[in-house]
């Protein structure tokens, strides 16, 4: 018979929790369920009224992978869920993660948590910018840092803040907070500071998903801002072969970054991180701190910034 615990006054059944997740490091599924409840303070305010997308890896990352919108079956009546619209098939109902219980029921599923750049209160309305910067290898997140500090002075130029954190795959998500403004909007923004910087840095930098353009360099993928795209939510586990996270970092350690290692977080990591630095990524949930999308404008190239230790932000 599976356990059955009490989270804030719920009733959960939790199964398997001795099963190995994790091969490569022994990390069992109870251990996944412990992260997230010791993550979930910051890891819950950022799921917060956004709907979310499951990938679920029940039997671990070398196990059957599905990607899920919809209400899993069975999931119980206090889950709260949104209806979100859809172009072709209709609205469909997904689940939101607003409280402890709810995050618990999710983490026994196994699952990698994405979110889109809206929550339920706006659909489509954005209320952040995303840049994915995938390294296409032999390319690696070093060479995904080079680009992120482009773009950290780009944006700083065009009067927006810029926080990041690692995808806890191979790469780097740089978040920006804005004014709501509609997905087509954001999408279009980053698809021209994506040409502008492939174009300032040809050498290091692609804008197009096109494979045979990818070896070597850095693909910034700006799509994820599409109003039915989503992104790998901060502090989510990852399905790979350790117990990776995405995990928010400082300026300081993308500049200081030589070595991908410097930059992959295992979930063991996070609370020291947190207790550290506190939630890199707070300022994302702070209204006040959005600014508005500057007007649409013919992208540029700009020379590669130089920017010095000084200048750069503070962790």
């Amino acid at each position: 018979m599976s356990p059955i615990t009490v989270v804030e006054g719920r009733r959960l059944s939790l199964t398997n929790l001795d099963k190995v997740l994790y091969p490569e490091t022994g990390t069992t599924k109870g251990e996944v369920l412990h992260y997230c409840t010791t993550t979930a303070g910051p890891l819950l305010s950022h799921l917060r009224d956004r709907p979310l997308s499951f990938l679920r890896y029940p039997d671990g990352p070398d196990g059957q992978r599905f990607f899920t919108k919809n209400v899993p079956p069975g999931a119980p009546s206090w889950v709260k869920t949104c209806e979100v619209p859809h172009s072709t098939s209709g609205p469909t109902r997904q689940v939101l993660l607003q409280d402890l219980p709810s995050l618990v029921w999710a983490a026994n599923l196994v699952v990698e948590l994405h979110t889109p750049q809206w929550t339920c209160r706006a659909p489509g309305i954005a209320d952040r910018l995303v840049f994915d910067l995938d390294p296409g290898a032999p390319a690696t997140i070093v060479e995904c840092c080079t680009a992120a500090q482009w773009l950290h002075d780009r944006l700083a130029a065009d009067g927006l803040e810029v926080h990041a954190k690692t995808s806890g795959a191979k790469g780097l998500h740089l978040v920006v907070p804005v004014e709501p403004v509609p997905a087509e909007r954001t999408t279009a923004y980053a698809k021209a500071l994506a040409v502008e910087a492939a174009a300032a840095l040809p050498e290091l930098v692609v804008h197009k998903m096109t494979k045979t353009l990818r070896p070597g360099k850095v693909f910034i993928d700006f799509s994820q801002n599409a109003a039915a795209k989503t992104t790998a939510a901060a502090y989510t586990l990852r399905a790979r072969d350790t117990p990776t996270v995405s995990a928010p970092v400082t300026w300081d350690e993308i500049a200081d970054c030589t070595d991908p290692q410097q930059l992959t977080f295992l979930f063991g990591e996070i609370a020291p991180r947190l207790a550290r630095h506190g939630d890199l990524l707070a300022p994302l949930l702070d209204p006040d701190r959005a600014r508005p999308l500057p007007a649409a404008r013919p992208s540029r190239a700009r020379a590669t910034p130089q920017r010095s230790r000084s200048a750069r932000d503070s962790p």
